[in-house]
């Protein structure tokens, strides 16, 4: 009630954010003439005027009117392209830090130019983040020219880039790049062993393109740096034996909405029986049962060509959410160990974390972060509150025509794919487009078979076939054209009506400078083709005539075939099943009724549907079961609607859960390795080891003389425990116990007395060996042993995290007991990276002369050794041989070891 009231009187949000948006344009289009007025020299001198501007102290706010109009102008004369109002809104949106909703088809690449450049304009690098390689490397060759015009670098970031390209690209003014590529980019900067080795630069301002994708749906799998474990491969196979002979319902519960499986007191008995083991439960059998537990979820939850796909002889996830394949990434806690040997192909080892972080904590690194997607408003609460982004609404440019139909529900599946085969025979017949969307690549399959039994053509779009992806999609909008893909595959490239205008790209690639062309070129872009093959007629070269008319050709076929489409009804949505999340069906249907064009979509369910089956269709079962209804027949009713809708709520409220859970784990350890990275970023800077290791040296003196020498009497101390500490530190004792009983504060002049000794000895130590080399040595230890204590602490912290269950089952709250273990193993961490560090400068020596590792500052990816560590200093060794036994590690934080960029699945 009071909501509606506060509606009356100040209007709901996206009435209240036109308001605010409105004026603005209006601002920014008074300015389009005198933009419009200037010479290109004069255009492209904006970019330098309002730099000058910005150092004389004026915001971004203050020139947003006219860098916009700029942009506009620029984008005009270099593509042709005219913003219109509302891709204004929308970068304004972007600018402010929102998500800017605007539907498929609205120009959403175009929109974010403005937004780009005016906060490129504040010299500190702006981020544009896409799903894959290919939409980064089109984005930006898209946009390029805008930028280039208007004096601005542009940098894109492919996943196999060597490393002095990778830096550049980031050194850019803009750079393009996947979400994957800038967080595991994140994660190797603060690996290495020199400063020069970083490529990111600060995190200022970040376009989420497809946002909902990248923050929701990818939100749940943490980027993960991890390298092999030496743990046996052998259990999984010895367990994936046994799990043909468990039977359902007596030896396990299966439950799908969890998607987990649940051992029964019979299934443990009948487990042991077959490994030939008295306890499952036992202590020394802990491992056992968790592999049991995966191998079950292997075989009964996870399925082949739906969860995953087997290629060349490796396991590879599918994208629950786009369909597209996940090269690279695997599943994280034994499972796709599980499912490896379920498939028969070989066994890679568990994987030991390096360096891990979820993106939800990445992506709140940057000073600003926006995004732009056509469906962003059913996630508005998990966007506001984890990202603390909000959500504004743009109107689309010209009205949405797409008519969206009711669902059509059948009793099976059966029924279901014969009305579906109908449906597209006839749209098929009248040359009307389809598109058909499904949830699975085995579901693509069952239905491309039907099509080709039926003798009906079609493509298939899914993660096997995704080589092909955007032609195919540019091809869906073709007269009759039949296209299956799965979920948004293909998405972020547009389905024009008529099939792809292969005649824009032959205008794009003619580059002669000759008047009569670029007229021509006007003429076909208008669809002019009278006046186009009349100036045809004045170019001065048979070649230049033959070209025009192959262009001119194509251009006819297109807009014929754009016109049968149009009167066909425009592009036909057909979707197979409802997804878990209404976002991704709203999708689906935005494929259709682009820019005005007419359109139509409508869902087919079945009883058999997985969404339908495990969120109740008892009740509609029981319905059609009373009317009798015969086979064949469809249900279309509000009723059905709404309790497909009440369970995809329920869903998305689920994974909202999870995400949610996963951050709140996550945060944990990113406190932590704000700590870490900051350490290590002071160091790499240049920063003052010595003065850190000196009071490393006196934290440690001062707990150690707290801990052995306690009250005022020193009789009492344990002096021979506190002196076989200093000497073992490598330091020489030089205490007057005597003086020291003598004095007024024995704990004081004990502390003052180790104290000194032992800065005294570092110091010299220092100035024998030469200041330069004993910078260098400082820094090389330094950072070896941190990242070797924090790889350690990582893997504790797995374990911890693994295991933090079981306190439920003491009334406990898991998250606040690895909160408080964390803190516990964290802070020892810290205390034995101190010890460590010091004891070896302590003992440490240089025998020898040798080059030093920074003249060469040579780059090696991560999980090469890397040649800036302190081993390369071949003359360097601990004076102390007990000492040499210390565990070491090559300054990029890993070992000789082979490491991998993965994601990890939950």
């Amino acid at each position: 009630m009071i909501q509606k009231i506060l509606r009356v009187l100040f209007g709901s949000k996206y009435e209240r954010d036109l308001k605010r948006l409105t004026p603005i344009v209006v601002q920014i289009n008074s300015l389009e003439e005198s933009m419009r007025s200037l010479s290109d020299p004069e255009l492209s001198s904006q970019t330098r005027k309002f730099k000058e501007r910005l150092a004389k102290g004026e915001t971004l706010d203050d020139i947003l009117p006219e860098a916009f109009a700029t942009v506009r102008e620029a984008a005009l004369r270099k593509l042709g392209m005219r913003h219109f109002d509302v891709q204004m809104m929308g970068g304004i949106s972007l600018h402010w830090g929102n998500i800017s909703e605007m539907k498929t088809g609205e120009g959403k690449t175009l929109t974010s130019t403005l937004a780009i450049y005016l906060n490129a304009l504040a010299g500190k690098g702006v981020h544009v983040v896409t799903v894959n390689d290919y939409l980064a490397r089109r984005d930006a060759l898209w946009m390029t020219p805008i930028y280039d015009f208007l004096d601005l670098s542009v940098g894109i970031i492919q996943h196999d880039m060597e490393h002095d390209d990778r830096k550049k690209a980031y050194s850019a003014d803009i750079t393009y790049g996947t979400n994957n590529e800038y967080g595991f980019d994140y994660l190797r900067d603060n690996m290495v062993s020199h400063i020069d080795h970083k490529v990111q630069r600060a995190h200022y301002f970040a376009i989420v393109d497809e946002v909902d994708s990248i923050l929701i749906d990818e939100a749940r799998t943490p980027l993960i740096i991890s390298g092999p474990s030496d743990e046996s491969t052998d259990k999984y196979t010895r367990i994936d034996k046994i799990i043909p002979k468990l039977i359902e319902g007596e030896d396990y519960e299966k439950d799908e909405k969890a998607k987990n499986t649940l051992m029964t007191e019979k299934g443990v008995a009948h487990v042991e029986e077959i490994l030939g083991i008295e306890n499952l439960y036992a202590p020394q059998n802990v491992d056992l049962v968790h592999h049991v537990h995966q191998a079950l979820k292997a075989h009964k939850i996870f399925q082949r060509d739906v969860d995953y796909v087997v290629q060349n002889g490796e396991v590879i996830i599918v994208d629950e959410f786009t369909g597209r394949l996940m090269s690279g990434r695997r599943y994280s806690d034994g499972l796709h160990q599980a499912l490896e040997a379920k498939e028969g192909v070989p066994i890679a080892r568990e994987s030991q974390t390096l360096a891990s972080i979820t993106f939800q904590n990445y992506f709140r690194l940057y000073e600003k972060l926006s995004g732009m997607t056509g469906t962003a408003d059913t996630e508005a609460e998990e966007f506001h509150k984890i990202y603390n982004l909000d959500v504004i609404v743009i109107p689309p440019n010209v009205p949405v025509q797409r008519k969206d139909a009711a669902d059509r529900v059948y009793r099976t599946e059966k029924e279901k794919f014969t009305a579906i085969l109908n449906e597209i025979k006839d749209c098929r017949d009248k040359k009307q487009p389809v598109l058909v969307g499904t949830i699975s690549i085995e579901k693509s399959e069952v239905l491309a078979r039907l099509l080709a039994q039926a003798g009906i053509a079609h493509n298939v779009l899914n993660a096997k076939f995704h080589e092909k992806e955007a032609e195919i999609i540019a091809n869906a909008g073709k007269p009759a054209a039949v296209t299956i893909a799965t979920n948004m595959a293909g998405r972020g490239t547009d389905i024009v009506l008529g099939g792809a205008q292969l005649f824009k790209e032959s205008l794009e690639s003619w580059k002669e400078s000759d008047p009569v062309i670029s007229e021509f070129k006007e003429a076909v872009v208008r669809a002019d083709f009278e006046r186009a093959e009349s100036i045809s007629q004045r170019l001065d070269s048979q070649t230049k005539k033959s070209k025009a008319n192959d262009i001119l050709t194509s251009a006819k076929i297109w807009r014929k075939n754009h016109d049968e489409v149009l009167e066909a009804g425009g592009l036909h949505i057909l979707g197979t099943e409802r997804h878990e999340a209404r976002r991704i069906d709203n999708q689906l249907r935005g494929r259709s009724g682009r820019q005005g064009d007419p359109g139509s979509s409508r869902f087919y369910l079945s009883l058999q549907d997985d969404l339908m089956r495990i969120f109740g269709s008892d009740r509609i079962a029981g319905i059609m079961e009373r009317l009798k209804m015969p086979e064949g027949q469809e249900i279309e009713h509000p009723m059905v609607s709404n309790a497909i809708a009440r369970a995809q709520k329920r869903v998305e409220g689920h994974n909202f859960d999870i995400r949610k859970h996963l951050l709140e784990y996550d945060d944990v350890m990113n406190r932590q390795r704000i700590v870490i990275y900051k350490m290590r970023n002071e160091v790499l800077e240049g920063g003052d080891v010595t003065g850190q290791a000196k009071s490393f040296l006196e934290e440690m003196i001062e707990a150690q003389v707290v801990t052995t020498c306690e009250g005022g009497n020193p009789n009492g101390w344990e002096w021979d425990v506190l002196k076989e500490w200093f000497e073992g530190l490598g330091l020489p004792w030089k205490v007057d116990q005597d003086e020291i009983k003598k004095s007024k504060n024995p704990q004081l002049a004990i502390f003052d007395s180790l104290n000194n000794a032992a800065q005294t000895f570092y110091q010299e130590k220092a100035d024998r060996i030469g200041a330069d080399v004993w910078k260098l040595l400082e820094r090389n230890i330094f950072l070896d042993i941190l990242d070797h204590r924090w790889k350690e602490h990582l893997y504790s912290m797995d374990h911890l995290r693994e295991g933090i269950w079981t306190v439920g089952y003491g009334e406990k709250n898991p998250l606040v007991e690895y909160k408080l273990q964390g803190f516990r193993l964290f802070d020892q961490a810290i205390e034995n990276m101190k010890y460590e560090i010091v004891s070896f400068l302590v003992r440490v020596e240089v025998t020898e002369k040798t080059q030093l590792p920074e003249e060469k500052k040579e780059y090696k990816k991560v999980g090469q050794e890397l040649t800036g560590g302190f081993q390369e200093l071949q003359g360097a060794k601990p004076k102390n041989p007990a000492a040499e036994a210390m565990p070491v590690t090559s300054g990029g934080g890993g070992s000789s070891e082979r490491k991998t960029s993965r994601r990890k699945r939950k």
